[in-house]
């Protein structure tokens, strides 16, 4: 494991602090970017937020209805691949 980046900021008189550009950057956090903070009894953590909100399975059970036939392993991992494919590209895109 990495030891973890350390720096020193100040809380502004609006109760802001400014993030070190060399961790924003390797954590891929741009302007913009929603982050959850936690307090703990060490400090506070900060994380990306969810893009999309978290959802129950109740509120999705049943919304695609019926299914013509059960997938073959085979078919679910050529689909798995071909999203993670799509993923990666996009992810690829999104950094230039």
């Amino acid at each position: 494991m990495t030891k973890a980046a350390s720096a020193r900021t100040r809380v502004s008189s609006k109760g802001q602090v400014i993030l070190p550009k060399a961790i924003r950057d390797r954590r891929n956090w741009t302007p913009g970017t929603e982050l959850t903070v936690e307090e703990r009894p060490e400090g506070v953590l900060l994380k990306a937020s969810p893009r999309i909100a978290p959802t129950k399975i109740e509120e999705v059970f049943g919304r695609l209805g019926p299914v013509d036939r059960a997938l073959t392993i085979e078919e679910m991992d050529a689909a798995v691949m071909v999203e993670a494919r799509r993923r990666h590209l996009r992810k690829t895109d999104d950094r230039n």
